[in-house]
């Protein structure tokens, strides 16, 4: 007993032999089960640590401290036993999402954890969060008795178009002396896709039928000659002329109402989406493509309601996807299906290919909608080029993107010297770009040049006005 005493005394003065034993099993256990210790180890670690000091320097202490270090070392494969003891199988977790999403638009997302083992269930749960999703909260506590069920509510903000696929849920199981944690991971697969907001159409059409589209910056254009097909009657606005009124029907509700009637049918719109790298800067969170799809399929829903057929091209070092032009109400549905995995990507982009690809595709007369932005003199004259070989078989409009911090560094010259710079440079480049944009118009090129959280508006009013004054 004295030799085991006076070994023990030996060992205790370096305590980093206690420590070194430690590491082999909690190597293992990390790597095998995802086991791993929590700080609660401190207490029993330092409860050791401190007697064993003591019995360095009495040795009398010397048998209370192997008692305290055996319940030390029983209470922590204990606690480790139980942990491991519960059967991960019996876990059941089952997730309730949406299927389709809106671009910034928060979603409800709904996790159930079963509980099917005879023990209680004590930690955090997290599910999956795709790439640029904003989860809240980021994470539930966990503490499910035996046979219990538990329900966990998160809101998830997208950030990005596209298609999605949470796959997994995170479980971080506490034992129950708090000694040790277990990372559990639950496979299952739920699909999510998230297109352009589409509350913008819900909103455009409450405006419209209680006539309040200026609130959005929709202006009423007045038609040249005479639509002669009766749509409907409505509210007399200070727009209307006042040969529409219906005398009859003012007379009965005590309120100016006008007779409206339907523009020409089966007129036909092509979107031309650029893809490529001149659609990759970002304004308020967004690409500059969202921006464009999301005015695009607004006009699209605009244009789909009074009758025309509306088709899609979206393109960059290649064609991506091609929607021939259509009417009805489904069509809205295969314009979103085609655009809303469509992102930009660091190519350049195809002119040649895309209109071509046009001339081969839409033989009638259309109105042919490029969406693009011009960074530099190649990429202009190409914009340039195509657009002005449309004009005379098809009606061009081009929209072109405006970079806001390019308006602003030449409208704020003030400042030190590499402000004046910074504007000077500014200036030049919007001053080519108004020459171009000046050439396009004198080719016959519609134009819309606005900024991209401000193209909805400018491309309605456009298209208004093109169907008010027959130019298609």
């Amino acid at each position: 007993m004295t030799a085991l005493l006076e070994s023990f005394r030996f060992a205790s003065q370096w305590p980093w032999l206690l420590l070194l034993l430690l590491t082999a099993p909690l190597c293992l256990a990390a790597w095998r089960w995802r086991t791993f210790p929590t700080w609660r180890w401190m207490w029993p670690l330092a409860a050791s640590l401190m007697f064993s000091i003591i019995g360095v320097f009495s040795p009398a202490w010397l048998p209370a401290v192997l008692v305290i270090d055996a319940l030390a070392v029983a209470a922590i494969v204990t606690d480790l036993v139980m942990l491991m003891a519960i059967a991960t199988s019996k876990i059941e977790v089952d997730r309730s999402v949406p299927r389709t999403a809106s671009l910034g638009v928060p979603l409800r997302s709904e996790l159930t954890v079963i509980n099917r083992t005879g023990m209680r269930l004590r930690g955090l749960v997290r599910d999956d969060v795709p790439d640029d999703f904003t989860s809240r909260p980021d994470h539930s506590a966990l503490d499910l008795p035996p046979l219990g069920i538990a329900t966990f509510t998160r809101q998830l903000l997208p950030g990005r178009r596209g298609a999605f696929a949470l796959k997994r849920t995170d479980l971080r199981l506490v034992s129950p002396l708090g000694l040790w944690v277990r990372q559990i991971r639950v496979n299952h697969s739920d699909r999510l896709n998230v297109y352009p907001d589409m509350k913008q159409l819900g909103n455009y059409a409450l405006l419209a039928r209680t006539n309040r589209l200026s609130l959005i910056g929709v202006r009423r254009s007045r038609r040249i000659g005479q639509d002669s097909d009766f749509e409907r009657l409505r509210d007399y606005t200070r727009d209307d002329n006042y040969r529409h009124i219906d005398w009859r029907s003012t007379a009965r509700r005590a309120k100016l109402t006008v007779r409206e009637f339907q523009s020409d049918q089966s007129q036909r719109i092509v979107f031309m989406l650029d893809c490529g790298r001149m659609m990759t800067n970002r304004r308020e969170g967004y690409t500059l493509l969202d921006h464009a799809l999301n005015a695009t399929l607004m006009m699209s829903y605009v244009a789909l309601a009074k009758g025309d057929e509306v088709g899609l091209l979206c393109f960059s070092n290649t064609v991506h996807n091609y929607i021939p032009p259509r009417g009805g109400a489904s069509q809205m549905n295969r314009l979103l299906q085609a655009g809303f995995d469509q992102f930009p990507r660091m190519v350049e982009s195809r002119y040649d290919d895309a209109f071509l690809h046009l001339a081969n595709q839409c033989k009638r007369r259309s109105l042919v909608v490029l969406a693009t932005n011009l960074i530099d003199s190649v990429n202009a004259d190409r914009v340039v080029g195509h657009l002005s070989k449309l004009t005379g078989r098809h009606l061009p409009l081009g929209v072109l993107i405006r970079d806001r911090q390019m308006f602003d560094a030449a409208d704020s010259p003030d400042g030190g010297p590499m402000n004046l710079y910074s504007a000077a440079a500014a200036a030049d480049i919007l001053l080519w770009r108004h020459e171009t944009i000046t050439n396009l118009r004198h080719r016959g090129v519609l134009i819309v040049d606005a900024f991209p959280e401000e193209m909805t508006a400018p491309m309605i009013n456009e298209y208004l006005r093109i169907k008010a004054k027959h130019l298609l």
